[in-house]
């Protein structure tokens, strides 16, 4: 998708459409978090620390229980 900024009073806006934004379940109440490398702009949505903190629990848990599996199927 290919996306131009418009104007909005002395600052540059990028519209999302809709089906981005259900993807990711973002609406506008939802913080954001900007970031960039240099050359790309990342947009992420500011998720509960809570729910980060688990997602890291269940990836170290897949990684103890599967690592070796992980390992194979890269090789």
């Amino acid at each position: 998708m290919v996306k131009r900024l418009v104007r909005s009073g002395n600052s540059l806006a990028l519209i999302i459409d809709r089906p981005l934004l259900d993807a990711m379940s973002i609406d506008a109440e939802t913080d954001l978090e900007v970031s960039t490398d240099g050359d790309v702009l990342v947009i992420t949505p500011v998720r509960d620390r809570k729910r980060t903190k688990r997602v890291a629990e269940l990836v170290s848990e897949a990684h103890e229980h599967y690592g070796g599996v992980f390992r194979r199927l890269a090789e």
